[in-house]
């Protein structure tokens, strides 16, 4: 296998298959074991290891059905219960795949405490991210953690433009009519609405999505920008909330937005 490669799983999940040497390859968040056991044996590949990014059901439950069948480790955030973890793993840690290959560890906490994501640098890089940036979106705050969030947002946001974004779930076009709700009269998100809605009808998936995209469409990584500020400040005013003082403000306000909307 030459590609990362995405096995879709329960509505809307995405389990990847990273490659690694010969016919090995890296689990990323293997929520059901049933589609990744079957692609594996259609096409003769061997897992090196589990990686994950969260705790969330849907992202660890296939975990401990692999392992049954196949001896490998399981790299996972070090503050979360990861079933069958073998190594734990924070921010500066490396993820040794093969002689050519490292994954370096991110802690991203918000839509977890303990979340955290796998950037392998290249040309381009790809980073496997789970729930914490989606294309045009960002994850669920259950924490409640709007600043950890929002800097682990800006941790992403500082990885090269032409990073390739692995996230865990098909959100991008219900994800892309927030964006374009905030701001209407913006022509990046337009185009990404008819081309998401294109693929979609030709039953194609619209991952990955590469990092300097993002920062043209995704309001969650553009709130230092007058667009989002003025969209948040609307919201704000209109709902009797404090208007944004600071680009982390106007992230509290759409986020909490997004919930809603």
């Amino acid at each position: 296998m030459k590609h990362t490669v995405a096995i879709p799983a329960f509505a809307d999940n995405y389990i990847w298959l990273m490659p690694a040497a010969q016919s090995n390859v890296v689990i990323v968040d293997p929520g059901d074991e049933r589609p990744v056991l079957s692609y594996l044996n259609a096409n003769h590949l061997t897992p090196f290891a589990i990686i994950v990014t969260h705790h969330c059901h849907d992202h660890v439950d296939g975990i401990k059905p692999i392992l049954a069948q196949y001896d490998i480790p399981v790299y996972g955030p070090a503050t979360e219960r990861i079933p069958g973890m073998t190594h734990p793993v924070k921010q500066g840690d490396l993820v040794t795949i093969d002689s050519a290959t490292q994954l370096q560890v991110l802690d991203v906490p918000g839509h977890t405490a303990g979340h955290v994501a796998y950037y392998q640098p290249g040309t381009p890089g790809q980073l496997f991210c789970g729930d914490t940036l989606f294309s045009a979106g960002c994850g669920r705050l259950h924490t409640r953690l709007y600043d950890d969030m929002f800097k682990s947002l800006q941790k992403i946001a500082a990885l090269p433009d032409d990073t390739l974004i692995y996230c865990a779930h098909e959100y991008t076009l219900a994800n892309l009519q927030f964006a374009a709700h905030l701001a209407p009269d913006n022509s990046d998100i337009q185009a990404k609405i008819a081309q998401t809605r294109s693929m979609r009808v030709a039953g194609k998936i619209t991952l990955p999505s590469s990092l300097g995209d993002e920062k043209k469409i995704n309001p969650f990584l553009r709130c230092h920008t007058a667009e989002i500020t003025a969209a948040a400040t609307r919201y704000a005013t209109d709902n009797g909330l404090q208007p944004p003082s600071s680009a982390a403000a106007a992230f509290r306000i759409i986020r909490d937005w997004k919930d809603r909307f």
